[in-house]
């Protein structure tokens, strides 16, 4: 095998085989984070190792992105060494990204499945709001 060009997984870089749907946590996590890119038919060694059904995932998965997130995201399909793959490049959104009613973030090379303290601190700053700008009603000035 040739030597890749590829850089190495990181906060915004993701290899995968083969496609399966529970890569749209993926998407989103890039989604909420920094943005990033998830590339099909690249392993972990940053080698070229062709997709399948290119030509169906082309189709299917910017339709999957769109109806259960909302978002868009480019697709691309490329050939090196009569191999293909595809790269899913997703933007950092500015509202908070929901995948089947959760919250994902890439951090590092990691999903992280936001929740509780963690999901709340991620939301207030997706809208710009700050603890100290919430109104609460039963307050008064005594």
């Amino acid at each position: 095998m040739t030597t890749s060009s590829f850089p190495i997984e990181s906060q915004t870089i993701e290899y995968k085989e083969s496609w399966r749907d529970e890569y749209l946590k993926w998407i989103c996590g890039f989604a909420n984070a920094q943005g990033g890119t998830l590339y099909l038919g690249i392993n972990d060694q940053q080698q070229v190792v062709g997709i399948a059904h290119s030509k169906q995932l082309m189709e299917q998965i910017p339709n999957m992105i769109t109806m259960t997130m909302g978002i868009m995201a480019d697709i691309d399909l490329h050939y090196e060494e009569e191999k293909e793959y595809i790269s899913i490049h997703v933007a950092q959104q500015s509202m908070p990204i929901a995948y089947k009613g959760k919250y994902y973030y890439r951090t590092g090379s990691t999903l992280q499945e936001l929740t509780g303290i963690a999901l709340q601190d991620f939301m207030m700053k997706k809208m710009n709001l700050a603890w100290d700008a919430q109104i609460v009603e039963e307050a008064t000035l005594d």
